[in-house]
């Protein structure tokens, strides 16, 4: 599954005339883990996706999916599902009509369409009609059709778009399972912190070019100086005196701030001028911080 379920986009390039939204881009995604694929409005993803799903065809560069370009799997359905917007559907015809429609044109047996809407969680709402579904509900029935096939692997754009807090909650739980059973997830999405507790590695990028990529951790921990010490003391004046003279910025207010130092270098001369202090603590930079300072400036295409 390693091999027949890794998406690979190598040096890919897409212009539109003078524009560049896609600019020599590379990066893999992995089976078994949730992959965020980030960036500012106009950054290139959801041209990217439609490359990866053979929807664009590429000026440059090739993106495959276990070896091959989508065109040219067997049976597509069955290794990619993809939600690129809300579902769309006969505003007429319920849930369940359109879920057994999609699988007679794929040649799928009819109860995948029962087996999805309970994956979804939009079994109660099989035979509603499409024009009487939320936004939310839209979303749960792209991602229902999406996985009609049993693929191998999910690609995603903005699919928490409409959702509640407990839709988002229920839609991490959904897809961090199916990374779990060897899938490869990726997904696009602006909300940053849920990405956070959502991703496994992330791809961010910019102006259509690779910003950084890894896993979660490895981003957040890339950009250590965004890292800041959390310093209360009955002596702040001084104390923010002797930690500006050491070569920190310190932000001051009831708690202080202090980014360039260490929260080692900061209780070591707290501790050797003397200055008592009674919390100390380094506040670790969030993916929100790492993405804004590593996008800055970058966001739209050229």
């Amino acid at each position: 599954m390693a091999t027949e379920h890794r998406i690979v986009v190598d040096d890919l390039t897409k212009r539109y005339g003078d524009v560049v939204a896609v600019d020599q881009l590379s990066f893999s995604v992995e089976p078994g883990r949730v992959t965020g694929f980030l960036g500012p409005n106009g950054a290139g993803k959801t041209t990217t996706m439609r490359m990866v799903l053979g929807l664009v065809q590429p000026t440059s560069g090739r993106a495959t999916i276990g070896g091959r370009s989508y065109l040219e799997i067997d049976e597509p359905t069955q290794v990619v599902g993809a939600v690129l917007e809300a579902s769309s559907a006969h505003r007429g015809r319920t849930g369940h009509n359109h879920l057994r429609a999609a699988c007679i044109a794929a040649g799928l047996p009819m109860t995948r369409a029962d087996e999805v809407l309970d994956l979804v969680g939009l079994a109660a709402a099989a035979d509603r009609q499409f024009r009487g579904y939320s936004l939310g509900m839209r979303q749960r029935l792209g991602i229902a059709t999406a996985m009609l096939g049993d693929p191998g692997v999910l690609i995603l754009d903005e699919p928490a778009n409409g959702l509640d807090p407990e839709g988002i909650r229920w839609m991490r739980e959904l897809l961090r399972g199916l990374a779990h059973q060897g899938r490869t997830v990726l997904v696009s999405s602006h909300l940053l912190t849920e990405m956070q507790a959502l991703a496994d590695n992330v791809v961010i990028v910019a102006n259509g070019s690779l910003v950084r990529q890894g896993s979660v951790a490895e981003v957040v921990a890339s950009m250590s100086h965004a890292a800041r010490v959390e310093v209360r003391t009955p002596e702040p004046e001084r104390l923010t005196e002797l930690l500006v003279r050491a070569g920190g910025v310190v932000e001051t207010g009831p708690t202080l701030i202090v980014a360039g130092l260490t929260e080692q270098a900061v209780g070591d001369a707290a501790f050797t001028a003397g200055i008592p202090l009674h919390r100390l603590a380094t506040q670790q930079a969030d993916l929100e911080e790492v993405f804004l300072e590593l996008t800055h400036g970058k966001a739209g295409i050229r």
